[in-house]
């Protein structure tokens, strides 16, 4: 059989089983560090399951392992789709899965182990940023390769996306990697004091910007159409909400930085930017919702598109709750607080966990030659459970932070604090519980969608697409 009459579902198919796999194991971490802040004896005085190693291995899984994982499934699958082509390399792509789980499988076993950089979403030590890079190249030649061979003219949006967010992370990575190998496991930062905060939180909030936002707008603008049968509302709003946002988010950083040792000036640009991103966020919002235009009665029989639109709703919610918290007057309540805890997670799991599982549960049948999952009613109990989890785990939050914020900054008329920290401990001892609960109900969404996924699998060939005549005849 000829090959390149073909797309290459095979590496598409890896990382979805990837995605759901490590959804898993993120979340059930997850769950565990949620436990130990309410039950501090349940690391059982082990030093790999502490909270301070298990903490570290909970955002490298869920948004390297999950994350990224779903981001290279729906990248390959989409930009051969558009550009009707075949991935310009199988056997390149084969190696950014393979290097990928390498990755994945270094961090599990180096950050328990306390082998850590210390820098937020940036923990693993040089030899494995150094892989990393090597894997991202390659993931870049394959992608950018299958756009320069692409058979349709135009470059469909979600092609922007994608390759704006593989642009960014390797600039991201590899300035704030730059380090002085000390021994194999321990290096120093090449960057000293607050110029080493300074490119440190450049790098993470774009890691935000650009791996949980840029890439998950690409499948925004993919996935919804098709789930809906609807074309883009509004694609000038598209592009406008692209360059926008592509621009605007580089700057925003230094909003994690308020009332530090950056000079004020710096804090003042990321506060600004900020307020700005507002705009271009709210636009890609909007435009996604507006696709339904005509088909919202869709959402009452089609769960798939339960979480795709849901997940909109999650976007603009932190979308809007990021820009004011990086006002200065709203950060000087909830910085250090967990309100922070309860806007990370309301992107992280409404936004980028409900886009990523809507994407997904689109891919696995197509992935498997069948016309639909093999459980419809399973992925609806998974969305409400889902849902409700979010609700209760951000909602605790929101009012545990509010809560810390006002008791740390409370005081006696004699100048005296308050309250002392631990009774601040002690109150939000509940809300801990609470969180814990809503993450258990996530996980538990989570083994369902694997055991839908495996079901949906289970004894079946990768399915094989052919690439339309008119597209093959010019290859």
């Amino acid at each position: 059989m000829d090959h390149s009459l073909n797309y290459n579902y095979k590496v598409v198919k890896q990382f979805a089983i990837a995605t759901v796999v490590w959804g898993i194991v993120g979340m059930l971490v997850g769950v565990i560090i949620a436990a130990q802040l309410a039950w501090p004896a349940l690391n059982f005085d082990i030093p790999w399951l502490t909270y301070g190693r298990l903490r570290p291995l909970h955002t490298n899984a869920v948004i390297f392992a999950f994350g990224i994982s779903g981001l290279f499934a729906t990248s390959y699958y989409v930009v051969q789709r558009t550009c009707q082509v075949r991935l310009f390399s199988d056997k390149l792509a084969a190696f950014t899965f393979w290097g990928w789980q390498a990755v994945i499988l270094s961090a599990v076993v180096t950050l328990p182990l306390g082998i850590t950089r210390g820098k937020e979403y940036a923990e693993l030590e040089w030899p494995i940023a150094i892989l990393i890079a090597v894997v991202w190249i390659s993931y870049a030649v394959v992608f950018f390769g299958t756009l320069i061979k692409r058979k349709v003219a135009h470059i469909y949006v979600a092609n922007w996306f994608f390759g704006a967010y593989i642009i960014a992370v390797t600039l991201l990575h590899v300035v704030n990697a730059a380090a002085m190998p000390a021994t194999l496991w321990k290096s120093y930062s090449a960057y000293s004091g607050v110029q080493d905060a300074m490119i440190q939180w450049w790098y993470g909030h774009n890691a935000v910007g650009f791996i949980l936002t840029a890439g998950y707008l690409g499948m925004v603008y993919y996935f919804i159409p098709k789930q809906a049968e609807r074309p883009v509302y509004s694609y000038r709003l598209s592009i406008v909400h692209f360059w926008a946002l592509i621009f605007t988010y580089m700057w925003a950083g230094p909003h994690h930085l308020h009332y530090t040792a950056l000079p004020d000036w710096t804090q003042s640009i990321g506060m600004v930017f900020s307020l700005i991103l507002l705009a271009p966020s709210w636009g890609g919002m909007i435009n996604g919702m507006m696709t339904l235009s005509g088909a919202w009665h869709k959402l009452r029989s089609d769960p798939i598109l339960k979480f795709m639109i849901v997940s909109l709703s999650f976007y603009g919610m932190a979308t809007f709750e990021g820009p004011m918290m990086s006002i200065k007057t709203v950060n000087a309540l909830s910085h250090y607080t967990d309100w922070g805890i309860a806007h990370v997670h309301g992107g992280a799991l409404g936004w980028v966990g409900f886009i990523t599982m809507g994407s997904i549960y689109y891919l696995l049948p197509r992935l498997a030659g069948r016309t639909q999952m093999w459980s419809t009613r399973l992925i609806d109990m998974h969305f409400w459970v889902a849902t409700i989890g979010i609700v209760l785990y951000i909602a605790a939050m929101w009012i545990a932070g509010v809560m810390q914020g006002l008791m740390w900054r409370a005081v006696n008329p004699d100048g005296t604090l308050t309250y002392t920290f631990v009774e601040g401990v002690k109150a939000t001892y509940p809300y801990y519980v609470v969180r814990f609960g809503g993450g258990l109900l996530y996980l538990s969404g989570m083994l369902m969608m694997g055991y839908n996924t495996l079901m949906t699998l289970r004894g079946r060939e990768t399915s094989v697409a052919r690439i339309p005549a008119l597209a093959a005849a010019h290859a």
